[in-house]
Order: structure tokens, then sequence, then C-alpha cells
């Protein structure tokens, strides 16, 4: 099985940042990689990237009716 390593990702987060035990616990992983540098060469979002996404996901349904 495979997941957090939550000991090492609390020292890092606490101790590596000198983040309070509610910030830490606050933080997404995402925000939590980045602030650790884990993030470091990964492109940020751009125009394609954003309709991909909004392909993807849509806000609305087609047919769907606003209520």
């Amino acid at each position: 099985m495979s997941g957090f390593d939550w000991p090492v990702l609390m020292r890092a987060g606490m101790r590596g940042l000198g983040l309070k035990p509610d910030e830490f616990w606050a933080l997404s992983p995402a925000e939590l990689a980045l602030m650790l540098g884990r993030d470091e060469g990964r492109a940020p979002l751009d125009r394609a990237g954003l309709s991909a996404l909004a392909e993807a996901f849509p806000d609305k349904v087609e047919g769907e009716q606003n209520e």
C-alpha cells in the first residue's frame, strides 16, 4: 500500500518550514509540495491546458437547465 509518509511530511513542514500544526494541516498536498520545492520543473498552466480542463470538466452539461 502506498500513501503519504506523514512523519516525514510533518517534520519537513513543522521543523523544516517552521509551520505551526494548524498551518501544516490547513495546507493541501499540492501547497506543501510547492513549499518544499517538489514541483520544480513543472510548467505553469497555459491557455491550452486550461481549455483542455474546461472541456474535460465543463461547468454546465449540454441540455442542462439553469435553476
